[in-house]
């Protein structure tokens, strides 16, 4: 898709460096978020703003000069903005091994081996492989990648981003043998042997960082390039970029005046950078284009893994109750300093114990610095990033502090295939509790996790209405209450995302005054059969009034 795209895209690039379009946009269903008046039949944009939005027979006269776009039947929508995605992970996906997909270790080992042939020099990285419906139902291991690509150095990770298996070339140049300790917050897997499998869980991946390929500057951009150009083409006018490599935020800043960044970027920095931002304050460059006002940091792990920290043993692991990242004692402190320096945080946390520790630590660092103290005062807007397993008795932190839950819905598309042998069936009642936490009160944020995830609009969309997977499957037991409606779905990925940075007041909704990011999409998100959500694309994609992406 990428190729045949690559001509639109091209031009998409060029057009976000230019000024904002006026353009009249009608022809198709809109909806404008606004409860209210939730639909119109035509909206214009000036100067980059909604400048009106009704129904035709109440539209303003419309300068000749002014071009009309013509929906052709699709359906408008507020910018659908990416709550949880890792932009530099998309970009690398287009550029490296990509294993998704692949329907068996096999398959997966045949296109490490076509790879290291096409591409004879160097190491070899790639992601994206998950063994959980694989027949062959286990862990890549380095003797797997020594056998499809021998002598070479390989790094593949798994799809949950949180386990890499290397090669035993990999294995040696990092200096990893049978007496390695891992990191605190990983797991060195071993084979009965007490000789390293391979497989690296969590913090452990940090012994093999330094061979990957990612450190050439050049390559770097052409990572973000790659990663602009698929998401404009999924719809997305925004991405809430998870992780972002505090020394990446310089890049992207200048490529946002360079004009190459067509999308919206809210950054969420690694920890790295956290005393340096905290210092300078929050940063916004080419009028809010890339705006970066928080700190992600991780609680725990992933359930596939099993690394995501749990109160209970693993179902079908009783050894272990999962991996803590970091401590009270550590991470409290560092809370209080982002609350004295007005940016928000963001903690990953997975399991149900993960989860319950976060919400106590943002307890005890709100209580320990008054509102007088913060340059945001009471409104500090933090989240956690998944909120993946919790108690029932923990729903109320969200609401109590308030917790923002920041939740990726096809997260339950994959995790029913595993995710009922992990926890068994009675910690199922607080999984993926989207419905749970809306009936609360709390805003629940949407998001790809790409590329974890395929990372398409639509794919979460009909994730958060369906809880099924794409064939309809939903399996025993897998909790269907837990869906949402179509409207909560739709603030879920425009409306609640822009709260959670701060800019409702500009984006969001489909209001005169606010900012003119627009997602259409030939399917009627509100109105079709819910089979058929996946099954379209995005038509156009506008932000600032400068369209980025458009196929008929």
């Amino acid at each position: 898709m990428i190729r045949t795209l690559a001509l639109t895209l091209l031009l998409a690039g060029a057009a976000a460096s230019a000024e904002a379009q006026d353009m009249l946009i009608k022809g198709g269903p809109i909806y404008t978020g606004v409860d209210a008046a939730p639909t119109a039949e035509a909206v214009l944009v000036r100067d980059g703003r909604i400048a009106w939005v009704g129904k035709l027979a109440d539209q303003p006269a419309v300068p000749t000069e002014i071009p009309t776009i013509d929906l052709k039947g699709a359906a408008l929508f507020p910018g659908f903005t990416d709550g949880h995605a890792h932009l530099d992970g998309i970009g690398w996906r287009e550029l490296t091994l990509n294993l998704e997909g692949s329907v068996s270790l096999a398959d997966a080992m045949a296109r490490l081996t076509a790879w290291a042939a096409a591409h004879p020099e160097g190491p070899i990285a790639g992601r994206g492989w998950i063994e959980t419906r694989w027949p062959e139902a286990r862990f890549l291991t380095a003797a797997d990648l020594d056998a499809a690509a021998p002598g070479r150095v390989v790094l593949l990770g798994r799809a949950d981003g949180h386990a890499v298996v290397a090669s035993t070339p990999a294995l040696a140049a990092a200096g990893i043998d049978a007496s390695t300790v891992a990191p605190a917050g990983g797991e060195i897997l071993k084979g009965p042997d007490g000789k390293p499998t391979g497989l690296l869980v969590d913090a452990a991946d940090q012994l093999v960082t330094s061979l990957t390929p990612q450190a050439d500057p050049a390559a770097l951009r052409e990572a973000y390039r790659a990663g602009f150009r698929v998401e404009a083409s999924y719809g997305w006018t925004g991405v809430h970029f998870m992780s972002a490599p505090w020394e990446d935020i310089p890049l992207l800043e200048d490529m946002a005046a360079d004009g190459e960044a067509p999308l919206r970027i809210y950054n969420s920095i690694t920890p790295e950078g956290a005393a340096e931002l905290i210092a300078g304050g929050p940063r916004s460059v080419a009028d809010g284009r890339i705006i970066t006002r928080a700190i992600k940091y991780y609680a725990d792990g992933a359930l596939g893994s099993r690394g995501a920290a749990l109160f209970e043993p693993y179902a079908d692991r009783p050894d272990t109750t999962g991996l803590m990242q970091i401590t009270e004692q550590e991470i409290v402190p560092l809370y209080q300093a982002a609350l004295k320096g007005g940016i928000q945080i963001a903690t990953h946390a997975i399991g149900d114990r993960g989860n319950a520790s976060v919400a106590e630590w943002y307890q005890q660092a709100l209580a320990g610095v008054a509102p007088s103290e913060r340059p945001n005062g009471a409104d500090v807007r933090w989240r956690i990033e998944h909120a993946q397993i919790l108690r029932p008795t923990d729903y109320h932190w969200f609401r109590d502090l308030p917790i923002i839950a920041s939740m990726q819905p096809s997260h339950a598309i994959g995790d029913l295939y595993f995710a009922p042998a992990r926890l068994g069936d009675a910690r199922l009642d607080g999984a993926y509790a989207w419905r749970s936490l809306v009936d609360l009160g709390v805003i629940v944020v949407g998001g790809s996790d790409a590329p974890v995830e395929r990372g398409a609009p639509l794919i979460e969309f009909y994730a958060a209405v369906a809880r099924a997977d794409l064939e309809g499957h939903q399996g025993p037991d897998w909790r269907p209450n837990e869906a949402v409606d179509r409207a909560t779905a739709l603030k879920m990925f425009t409306l609640w995302p822009a709260w959670a940075s701060f800019r409702e007041a500009e984006l969001g909704t489909i209001e005169v005054g606010k900012r003119a990011d627009l997602t259409a999409f030939n399917v009627d998100l509100m109105t079709a059969p819910v089979a058929d959500i996946p099954k379209g694309h995005a038509t156009l994609t506008v932000v600032d009034g400068v369209v980025v992406y458009r196929k008929d």
